[in-house]
Parts: structure tokens; C-alpha cells; sequence
């Protein structure tokens, strides 16, 4: 076999790997308040969002590579599975699953690849870049998004509290301030009022 067709031999067994990801569900439901989402439709949402987006960013970005940094974001979970962000115990071990997934995942590819797609995903982790606050903040908000959409169902479901979303949403605002205000007062905070978000203060 040569060097391109074997190159290309990985290329495509990683493309197809990736096909994995539509089969891991989520706990987020599509808008249609039945539907559950998979990985790979919050990636592609995520990613769509950025593009559309990205002027409200805090810092210029890159929007290419934060693009691509999200459509990869969580392909680890075809082997970790999916973490719910408020699943205390399941985070405990999350760290230690992601990154044996990565191991194996991101070799599939050829070698200059599978340094550049780990290098990305270990960017996003870190979240120290512009790319990565941004990356972020579309993965924190598409939710949020969604999660309003349907009335706040799977908030009120899990009888999640207030407390735990701005936990959960700390580091939202370092990739757009402005992203998070509107995420704030036009997705949660109308939850709160209904009662489908526990306040923490009743």
C-alpha cells in the first residue's frame, strides 16, 4: 500500500469512527421537547452558533479553529459516554475516561493529524485560549438554549438549582460577556420566574 492511500485509509477510519458520535445521546433534548440530542448534533449546533456568533466574542478568535476545536470537542465520549453537567459523581472519573479516549481516538488518524485534532481538543480543556473561552461558551450556552426551549423540562426533571448552573457557567462569560448576559437574563433566568429552575434563596 502506498503512503497516500494508507494515509487516506485512516482518514476515512477516522471518519467513520466519528460516526459513533451520533449514537451517544444526551441529557439535552432537541427543541421539540421529546427528542434527545446527540453528541453530534451539539457539536454541529455549537459550531454553527460560533459561526454566526463569533462578533461577540471578548478577544478576536480564530474562527476556523474554533469551529473545528467544537466539532471534536467531545468525540472522546463515543468511549467515555456522555457526562451530564450536573452528575457529580460521573465527573469524578470523567478526566480519567476523556483522556484514555483521546489516546485511542485521535490515533486513528495519521500522525501529523492526530497531533494537531489532540492538540486542539487539549486547547479546548485547558480553556486558556481566545478559541477556547469561545469554544465554551457556544458549548455552555447551546443548552441553555435548547434546555429554555422546551419550557426548562429537563431542568425541572433533575430539579436542577440555580446555584449549580452559574457553577457550571463560571467560565462562560471569559469567551463573550455579552453571550452570557443574554444567556442569563433570556434563557435562565426566565426558568427561575417559572419555577422550572430551583432558586436557591426560596
Amino acid at each position: 500500500m502506498s503512503e497516500t492511500d494508507n494515509r487516506l485509509k485512516r482518514q476515512f477510519e477516522f471518519c467513520l469512527e466519528a460516526d459513533k458520535e451520533k449514537r451517544i445521546k444526551r441529557r439535552t433534548l432537541l427543541s421539540d421537547g421529546k427528542t434527545a440530542e446527540n453528541d453530534a448534533e451539539h457539536a454541529w449546533h455549537a459550531a454553527l452558533m460560533c459561526v454566526l456568533l463569533s462578533e461577540y466574542a471578548n478577544e478576536k478568535i480564530d474562527v476556523l479553529k474554533t469551529v473545528t476545536m467544537l466539532l471534536i470537542h467531545d468525540i472522546v465520549e463515543i468511549d467515555a459516554g456522555d457526562t451530564y453537567a450536573y452528575d457529580d459523581n460521573a465527573k469524578l472519573s470523567q478526566r480519567e475516561r476523556e483522556l484514555k479516549a483521546a489516546n485511542r481516538i485521535f490515533n486513528i488518524l495519521p500522525d501529523d493529524q492526530a497531533k494537531k485534532f489532540r492538540a486542539l481538543w487539549d486547547e479546548f480543556e485547558a480553556g486558556e485560549t481566545p478559541e477556547s473561552k469561545f469554544a465554551h461558551t457556544m458549548d455552555n450556552i447551546q443548552p441553555a438554549m435548547l434546555n429554555n426551549s422546551t419550557g426548562g423540562k429537563v431542568w425541572a426533571e433533575n430539579e436542577i438549582r440555580l446555584s449549580q448552573i452559574l457553577k457550571r457557567n463560571e467560565i462562560t462569560p471569559e469567551g463573550s460577556e455579552k453571550l452570557w448576559d443574554y444567556s442569563l437574563n433570556n434563557f435562565i433566568m426566565p426558568n427561575v420566574e417559572g419555577k422550572k429552575i430551583i432558586d436557591d434563596k426560596d
